[in-house]
């Protein structure tokens, strides 16, 4: 068996981590037979070693090598593109083309994303797989191939089984041998390794000096999760390489560029798969579940507040508009047998009240909340609730000549609500 480290220079990769070693020594075990391989993986963790390195180890390795890309080609022609079609087979179908598996006779197919295959297309894989015969789309005749398959996927292929979207029967027939590729954030010093062999290649393919980290950006680095994983990683070496100005980069100037937490959250459960259970965020219904639950609470501490700082008011001291507000408020239940107005705001005793909100009733549908500057020499305790509403209405009016709806624009309710609190309070204003 070759040595590990010369088939990590052969093939380019960077790293010591135990699990990556692992992975490749495996690889390199599997090559001379024929057996099938899975490579298990997030996106981005490059997967596409582990093939490449089974095919190079193997006696196929002057035999052609095929990349295909299953989620890339469209559900109707992936059939032609693997297995090959005849003339008039389907409309477009101008000659007889060879398909992959025909093509490589003798070789390699690496099958990224294998889990994407439409299931009338693995029922096709799988008779590839047991018997080594297929027949072209449009064709009767039997053809046989010697093909070497290797499959990677970033999907969980157990819960895809059991939703129905792959085959159990493929699954076992593919995963002969099980293959999994490390996620980037667990393997610790090489995400520097790897940044600075991204960095010196980068700087001589742009003919610019090299990019160099802090002890504290490198600190930062290694704690960055990496949810792209080495993919992310090149991408940020290349667009640092470009963009710096400065040569020396610091832990600061790199959160810009992977800021810490600003990726969404995942429940990721160990291996890369999402998480099936246990979890407070194991499904969209719990979360909203949680957010409920947390504005409850957010409403009890609240109710509990404006209870704590009514306490020192007497009884005689509340308006009646008042106390219907807190019995709606504390005993939703009972009926007031009253429609409270439309202007609410705390009084406090010893301070001037500046901003005092509109809300708007059901009635009102839909008008928008504005605030309303009081003059700042007014006391809060010197006017009732009705003669400030009377006052802001005789205001707004005064201000647009009249103007109805120009004035209750300004107090945020709406010309029928004005009208009738006009009327309530018998202004006698003008109306154009």
């Amino acid at each position: 068996m070759a040595d590990l480290q010369s088939i990590k220079n052969r093939f380019g990769i960077i790293g010591n981590y135990p699990p990556l070693n692992r992975a490749i020594e495996k690889a390199v075990q599997v090559a001379p037979t024929d057996i099938s391989v899975l490579v298990i993986g997030e996106s981005g963790t490059g997967k596409e070693f582990i093939p490449k390195i089974i095919h190079g180890e193997s006696r196929r390795k002057h035999k052609p090598y095929i990349v295909v890309n299953c989620g890339a080609i469209p559900e109707g022609t992936i059939d032609s593109e693997l297995f090959g079609h005849e003339k008039g087979a389907f409309t477009g179908a101008t000659s007889t083309r060879k398909g992959y598996f025909e093509v490589a006779d003798g070789g390699t197919i690496f099958l990224d994303e294998v889990g994407e295959l439409p299931l009338q297309t693995q029922v096709r894989l799988l008779r590839v797989l047991e018997s080594g015969e297929f027949m072209k789309v449009g064709s009767s005749q039997v053809q046989k191939t010697d093909v070497r398959i290797v499959a990677a996927t970033n999907v969980n292929m157990m819960n895809a089984i059991t939703d129905g979207r792959f085959r159990e029967d493929l699954y076992y027939r593919l995963n002969t041998v099980q293959i999994d590729m490390p996620p980037l954030r667990e393997r610790g010093s090489d995400i520097h390794l790897l940044f600075r062999k991204f960095a010196i290649d980068f700087a001589e393919k742009y003919r610019m000096p090299e990019l160099v980290l802090t002890e504290d950006a490198v600190h930062y680095l290694d704690h960055y999760p990496f949810p792209g994983n080495v993919r992310q990683l090149r991408n940020l070496a290349e667009q640092m390489t470009v963009v710096e100005q400065k040569r020396e980069v610091n832990a600061e100037r790199l959160s810009e560029y992977i800021p810490m937490g600003a990726q969404l959250p995942a429940v990721i459960q160990k291996g890369g798969t999402p998480s099936s259970g246990g979890s407070d965020f194991s499904s969209e219904r719990e979360i909203m579940y949680k957010i409920l639950f947390d504005m409850r609470n957010d409403i009890n501490d609240l109710k509990s507040l404006t209870s704590e700082l009514i306490k020192g008011r007497n009884d005689k001291e509340l308006s009646s508009q008042e106390k219907n507000l807190i019995s709606r408020i504390y005993n939703p239940d009972s009926q007031t047998g009253s429609n409270p107005s439309s202007l609410l705001y705390f009084e406090h005793p010893e301070k001037e009240v500046q901003n005092p909100t509109i809300i708007t009733t059901p009635s009102d549908e839909y008008d928008d909340v504005e605030d309303i500057e009081l003059e700042e020499s007014r006391p809060a305790n010197s006017l009732s609730l009705q003669n400030n509403e009377k006052e802001l209405i005789i205001k707004a009016l005064e201000k647009h000549n009249g103007r109805r709806n120009k004035a209750a624009a300004e107090l945020g309710i709406s010309q029928r609500t004005l009208y009738r609190k006009i009327k309530q309070y018998n202004l006698d204003h003008p109306e154009e």
